[in-house]
């Protein structure tokens, strides 16, 4: 691909070195100019996308399976390249994994339409430009030469692409295809998700965990605190607590110091609580979450922390019986982990010359891969550092590398 600069994407010209799929975009620029005028916030339904991918898929000859959630207002998209000719053979080989949704563009002051793709200078703007859009739009178009492959009897492992909902609000539809792929059979050897590292290999990231906590008191006129619970006072003691166990957890032996964050942390996040200042407060309400080191589990501030609710909650109710405090799990990410990639992380490396390994605090559908059992790692175009963010772009670079980089991986696929 050639970069020019381009005042809009109707100026670029069309390259020819593509195969054609009729009324489809047949470069990952043009791909990428579809899919952001999709708006896909995780509030909306993102089924246009989904449809119109699966359109694209059946025109290629390809057999698209979908799996919905409760609402039926949302899907999951799999799609199959078969090894040689034999549609049949669907087992093992490479998923590319991206998420179709996006966060919202509210509050934010854009310099352009943030769900019409623009170009200015050496960067493609749009929101989901980099996270993740630009990897589904290079692996879209990575899909015709697999077809190719394949109907030639030319693709010795099968290519797969997943395309999931909700990501940006807990990753709640990855669970929901790997349990249907689980169901029918179907084991892919190794997972590439495709979030924005720069095109550098991420090899493991932490887990996220989001609490809520309620801390139920007993009302008074503040003139008489003694016939109350403050909930407020006692929800400060519990947060005080938290702080306190993240610096412990912050100093562990067993820190990585490959993660940019060598430690896991917890962090409090929003607090509500009181209706006026004369009066004892009967409800306050605070969110922390836990951002976990692939080795450590829930249960590492889990078990401290309930024991420290219990404590609270028994000097509460010695003054009110219908007092205490509750604490809700609200959302739940698994990290992952490097322990089965080495397979992977070693092609990645023969074929990018790169042999750097990456650890990042933030967390992916990649640990739900794991989970189930197909060593990942991510890898994409663009960086972190412009995701959700307002004027969010891909550098038109990255979008180069990542189709060089899919056509290396197609290659070594295929049958030399």
């Amino acid at each position: 691909m050639t970069l020019k600069n381009y005042d809009n994407v109707a100026e670029r010209e069309t390259s020819n070195t593509h195969y054609s799929t009729g009324n489809y975009p047949n470069d990952s620029i043009d791909w990428l100019t579809r899919l952001i005028a999709f708006d896909t916030v995780s509030r909306h339904s993102n089924l246009a996308l989904i449809d119109d991918v699966k359109a694209y898929c059946e025109q290629l000859g390809l057999t698209v399976d979908l799996t919905f959630n409760d609402a039926k207002n949302k899907a999951n998209l799999f799609v199959t390249v078969p090894a040689g000719k034999d549609a049949d053979e669907i087992n093992h080989g490479l998923v590319l994994s991206g998420h179709t949704d996006v966060v919202p563009v509210d509050g934010q002051d854009w310099t352009s339409e943030p769900f019409t793709a623009t170009i200015r200078g050496d960067k493609l703007y749009g929101r989901g430009a980099c996270d993740m859009k630009g990897f589904i739009a290079c692996a879209l178009t990575l899909l015709p030469q697999a077809v190719k492959l394949s109907n030639a009897g030319q693709l010795r492992r099968p290519l797969h692409l997943a395309l999931s909902f909700d990501e940006e609000v807990g990753c709640l539809g990855a669970p929901l295809l790997l349990a249907d792929l689980k169901a029918r059979g179907i084991t892919p050897d190794h997972c590439i998700v495709g979030e924005p590292t720069n095109m550098a290999m991420v090899v493991a990231h932490k887990g996220i965990a989001v609490y809520r906590c309620r801390v139920h008191g007993k009302s008074a006129h503040s003139s008489l605190t003694a016939q109350g619970v403050n909930a407020i006072s006692y929800a400060s003691r519990l947060i005080g607590y938290v702080d306190e166990l993240a610096q412990e957890i912050s100093h562990r032996s067993d820190n990585d110091g490959l993660f940019d964050v060598p430690y896991s942390t917890l962090s409090v996040g929003t607090i509500q609580g009181g209706t006026a200042t004369n009066i004892v407060p009967n409800l306050c309400e605070f969110t922390f979450d836990y951002r976990n080191l692939p080795h450590m589990t829930q249960d590492d501030i889990l078990a401290p922390i309930a024991a420290k609710v219990a404590e609270l909650s028994t000097q509460m109710q010695a003054r009110a019986a219908d007092t205490g405090i509750e604490l809700l799990q609200e959302e739940s990410v698994p990290a992952m982990t490097d322990n089965d990639s080495a397979e992977l992380q070693a092609l990645i490396i023969a074929l990018t010359g790169d042999d750097t390994r990456h650890k990042v605090a933030y967390a992916t559908e990649g640990g739900q891969f794991t989970n189930s059992g197909i060593p990942t790692i991510i890898c994409g175009p663009g960086s972190i550092e412009q995701a959700h963010k307002a004027d969010e772009y891909v550098a038109l670079s990255e979008m180069v590398r990542c189709d060089e980089f899919l056509q290396k991986l197609l290659n070594s696929c295929a049958i030399s």
